[in-house]
This record gives structure tokens, sequence and C-alpha cells, in this order.
């Protein structure tokens, strides 16, 4: 059975690996705005308000995702120097678009969606990310190389920090603390090979504790 991914970054992965032999990639590399909060020093994260954070959401499951979908390892290297990219407007249309119409592409007018003119453009800057920024990353990498019920564990306590956040009942950069205590109370109970009764139970499992700890902890 083929999934046809419809997430942008997954979408994009999908496209550059048309007509490459099973094997041929050994390294992704996803990129990411960092939000409106990239250029913020991180002692000023804590004065986030939720109505800044909703202008500008944030995902980190894509190195998950994208581990599942296309058998990249955490810790991989490139065969060669070459680099395959997709690039785009963001806008999800476009990868909704392409699952849709696959393999298959749908002319589209420039009304409709103007074209991405990169002398018009000018020059794009990548950096690497700021792990101290943004400490979540290694968790996810730590989540994904632990496997089994933890990535669930990860992305149910998340949405429950992300939801307490919204109702105001922790800070911005509680959200981490919250994912990282939860994951850290499941390390004794993680199941390397779970049913799906597992997985759902540890996913409700994750958000009552999440949800716990802002009596305890905050």
């Amino acid at each position: 059975m083929k999934i046809l991914p419809a997430d942008s970054e997954h979408s994009a992965i999908f496209q550059c690996i048309q007509g490459l032999p099973e094997g041929a990639l050994r390294l992704i590399i996803l990129t990411a705005s960092g939000g409106a909060f990239r250029d913020w020093p991180v002692e000023k994260l804590k004065e986030v308000r939720v109505a800044d954070a909703l202008k500008h959401p944030n995902w980190n499951m894509e190195v998950i995702e994208a581990h599942y979908l296309f058998g990249a390892e955490y810790d991989n290297t490139d065969i060669d120097s070459s680099v395959l990219a997709q690039m785009g407007w963001p806008d999800m249309r476009l990868p909704i678009l392409y699952s849709m119409s696959w393999p298959d592409r749908v002319y589209c007018s420039e009304i409709t969606w103007p074209r991405l003119d990169l002398c018009k453009l000018g020059s794009l800057t990548f950096k690497a990310p700021d792990n101290v920024k943004y400490p979540s990353v290694d968790l996810a990498y730590a989540a994904g190389r632990a496997g089994g019920t933890m990535t669930g564990v990860l992305s149910a306590a998340n949405e429950k920090a992300v939801e307490m956040f919204i109702d105001e009942k922790i800070s911005y950069l509680d959200i981490f603390k919250v994912v990282e205590l939860t994951s850290d109370k499941h390390q004794a109970e993680l199941v390397a090979s779970p049913s799906l009764e597992e997985i759902i139970h540890y996913d409700l499992w994750a958000r009552e504790y999440a949800a716990s700890l802002q009596q305890s902890v905050f």
C-alpha cells in the first residue's frame, strides 16, 4: 500500500525521491521557518503570549514522521554531495493537490498560484537549529530513537501542553517542561512493539499525566 503524504514537508520529500532506486536515500534535510520567535533571545521567550504564538504555529513531529514514512535513520550520512530540493510558497493547498493528483500534476494558473521566482526572491538563508532556543528538537530525536510508545507519548503530551498554554494555564516555556517530564516518566513503561490498544492507552495516559503536572509542578 502506498501512502501519499499531504503534509508539506513530507510531500516535498516524496516528490524529490520519485524515480530514485531503493536505498538511494541517505539524508533528509527538513527545513522550518523558526517561527515568529526565531530572532528573540532565549530569555525573552518567557514573555510569549498566546496571541503571538497562534499567529505563527510550529510543528515539531516532522522528523519522526519522515523516519516512518521514508525509512531514513535518525543518524545518517549522504551517499554523495548532491542535494535534491523541492521549493514552493508556504501554501498547504499545493501538497494536498499533489497527493490527490499523483502521479500527475494539475496545471494551475498564475492567478490561482503565483510561480516561485527565485530571481525575485533574491536569496535564501539556512541555519542549523538552535537547540538551546528549541530544546524540543533534541527531545523529538530522543523519542524517535527510543521508538515504541515513546513517540506517541511525546505527541500526546505536546498536544496537551499546547492546550494548557492556549488556556493560559502554563507559560510558553513550560510546554517543553511538560513534554520532557511526561516522556521521562514513561521511560520505565515504554513498550517497544506496542499493539493498537497499547498505543491508545499510553496516548490517553500521556494527556492525563501532562495535565496533572499543572497542579503538581507549575
